[in-house]
């Protein structure tokens, strides 16, 4: 094969691999492409091994600066920098693991540099969810987020699962295409050609058979049911704070609320209601001096007609704190002793005045908070403070509509699988996810993003009711399914109900084992490999 020729072929796997790992993304019920996407890729590392290319790691760097590209470019419509960025660095991360792999080819032998790729890649995905520097938005088992027909198994594994069955798959079919072209299938005995067969086939076909069995247990049914109102305002964000002042912008959202609860007006016999308005509705709020706020104040109000109604909205709100020295590197000097620590924060509120209020925990990098804080708060100090210092809470904590125990996922926090089950460990019957979405655009993302929470549904088998300020909010169902879902950039109000449930799944309980597992034996094996490089063997 000319040198040519050979460089066309391998770019053309290069660019099948990255089209295939991003068609689940972007399309609906497409995820079983992801269990063929990155066959191109390993042939076109068999290839260039065997035809001694040198500088593979340009081809498999491509393939994933395309892949996320492909999939995530809308992030540039928020931040140029930080989009390509995160394009960028991610593709670094994965072509690092790739390398690596190339690497252990040197020093193990047969099935087990795959094994090594695919619990190192695993291992990676896991640590990318507490990482300080995070984005997760690529985790291979998000890749069925928009085919959620498919594994309603997540609620024994989570999406982690869905990572291993994509490298499980992508592995079994590029082992029998090297078989096939080596000719070693042909020297097997039929017991070998069988199990070999009969293992991908099973790889490949029981999730899609066992996934309907398992999901068909969860609907909307339930003996308890707490009635939820999602508004969705469509205040544009890029105007938010020139075009409208925040009176204007409560004014739209009580019109929005006095139509839909209209027939509650007044009735003191009617039970608990849930309203929910979409992430940084306000920014007025000061933690511990609720009553400063006119937002606050012209909502609790307002509810003082409709009994039995609590309301959820995101808040922009600060901590106030006088002090010599500042209190945490993420405090900004305000002059004269006084320091604010600034938070993304979820508010529930009634016509009594209750309060309570949850800060945002994972937070975007840059955006919303500053990374390794003790160095880079004072980097940012001298470039005039542009990065964001919003402080979250060290753990999750509930909040309550009536006596009914409610969690919140503001905006990113419902893409992180495991820590979103510690909503449901600390006793959410329900859950809530509030996000402003417009930041992006009309591009894939904020529908990559609404995929996400079906998935955290199936994790942990509860309803979710998703407000968006923009779009699209809607009712997800315990399976995952998407109800009732709002045009995007349109105001617009639904209405329904969310069933109460007190179980716990598998994951829920026991958490990532998935991820724990492939670390585990990913350490053994690096361990084996550093072993095998000292050693020179």
């Amino acid at each position: 094969m000319s040198m040519n020729r050979n460089n066309r072929l391998l770019w053309g796997l290069t660019i099948a691999s990255a089209i295939l790992m991003s068609i689940p993304y972007l399309i609906p019920h497409c995820g079983p492409f992801a269990l063929i996407g990155l066959v191109p890729l390993l042939c076109m590392d068999r290839i260039a091994t065997l035809g001694g290319t040198r500088r593979v790691w340009i081809y498999h760097y491509c393939c994933f600066v395309l892949w996320n590209a492909i999939t995530t470019f809308w992030v540039c419509n928020a931040t140029v920098g930080g989009g390509i960025f995160a394009i960028f660095a991610n593709a670094f991360q994965m072509s690092l693991i790739f390398g690596l792999f190339r690497l252990s080819k040197k020093k193990f032998s047969g099935a087990l540099p795959y094994i090594f790729l695919m619990v190192m890649w695993i291992a990676w995905e896991r640590f990318y969810f507490d990482a300080e520097i995070s984005w997760p938005w690529l985790v291979l088992g998000n890749s069925f987020a928009r085919s959620t027909w498919a594994v309603q198994w997540y609620e024994f594994t989570g999406a982690l699962g869905g990572s291993l069955w994509v490298w499980a798959a992508n592995l079994g079919i590029f082992g029998l295409l090297v078989s096939l072209s080596d000719g070693r299938i042909f020297t097997w005995n039929w017991k070998a050609k069988t199990a070999a067969i009969a293992g991908l086939t099973g790889i490949l076909v029981i999730p899609f058979v066992i996934s309907p069995f398992i999901g068909r247990r969860y609907n909307m049914e339930a003996e308890a049911k707490l009635p939820v109102v999602i508004v969705q305002p469509n205040i544009d964000p890029y105007n938010k704070f020139t075009a409208m002042t925040q009176d204007q912008q409560n004014a739209i959202m009580e019109a929005q609320l006095a139509k839909a609860l209209a027939s509650r007006k007044g009735d003191s016999l009617a039970g608990p209601l849930l309203v929910v308005a979409p992430e940084t509705f306000t920014g007025d709020i000061i933690v511990g001096q609720y009553e400063r706020s006119r937002t606050w104040r012209r909502f609790t109000t307002f509810l003082k007609d409709y009994p039995g109604v609590s309301m959820l909205f995101g808040a922009s709100s600060y901590d106030y704190i006088f002090s010599p020295d500042a209190p945490s590197y993420n405090a900004r000097s305000m002059g004269d002793g006084l320091w604010v620590e600034s938070h993304n924060s979820a508010l529930m509120i009634d016509g009594q005045a209750q309060t309570e209020i949850f800060h945002k925990s994972k937070l975007v990098v840059a955006v919303e908070m500053t990374p390794y804080p003790a160095l880079f708060c004072k980097i940012d100090d001298m470039l005039g403070g542009v990065m964001g210092r919003c402080v979250g809470q060290d753990e999750i904590s509930l909040l309550h509509a009536g006596e009914v125990p409610v969690g919140c996922a503001v905006c990113y926090e419902s893409v992180f699988g495991e820590y979103y089950t510690d909503y449901i460990r600390k006793g959410a019957r329900a859950m809530t996810i509030i996000t402003n979405d417009a930041w992006w655009g009309d591009t894939p993302g904020y529908k990559q993003h609404l995929s996400y929470a079906s998935l955290r549904a199936i994790e942990t088998r509860r309803a979710i009711a998703r407000c968006a300020n923009t779009g699209i909010s809607a009712i997800i169902s315990p399976s995952g399914e998407i109800m009732q879902p709002t045009p995007w950039w349109e105001q617009a109000v639904i209405s329904g109900q969310l069933p109460l449930r007190d179980d716990m799944t598998f994951y829920v309980t026991h958490g990532d084992i998935t991820g724990r597992v492939c670390t585990f034996i990913f350490v053994l094996l690096l361990l084996a490999l550093a072993v095998r490089i000292a050693t020179r063997k």
